[in-house]
């Protein structure tokens, strides 16, 4: 399971689906398959505006616990619920159902900062 060509991505291994002025946000393959098994994935950012980088939540892996920066400045307006009876779902469909929040943009020009399918790949030397 690669990297998704429709999806941007951050250096800190978020990846973004971009629809309109709504984001939604999850950890790529390569950030789940680096962490291990996910046993639990906390935010409790919902209903906030936040900065791009700030930290909008931790997910928690047996091996570690590790923050989740948010890609592009906006307002948390939903998360992933199924991720609390689910957590799995993160390692099993990150693209997928291992979603974790959706953000309504504040400022879309942070969009060109993200990286493209092929920056990503370099990125992590794939």
């Amino acid at each position: 399971m690669g990297a998704p060509n429709d999806l941007k991505y951050t250096k800190d291994h978020e990846w973004v689906k971009i629809e309109g002025d709504v984001a939604t946000v999850g950890i790529t393959n390569f950030a789940q398959s680096e962490l291990g098994d996910i046993v639990y994935v906390e935010v409790e950012t919902l209903d906030e505006t936040l900065n791009r980088e700030e930290v909008f939540g931790t997910v928690e892996a047996v091996k570690t616990v590790s923050d989740l920066y948010l890609p592009l400045s906006g307002e948390v307006i939903e998360f992933n619920e199924s991720l609390e009876d689910e957590p799995e779902n993160v390692n099993t469909d990150p693209y997928g159902e291992g979603w974790m929040i959706k953000i309504k943009i504040s400022n879309p020009s942070e969009i060109d900062d993200l990286l493209d399918e092929a920056a990503y790949k370099a990125l992590i030397g794939s």
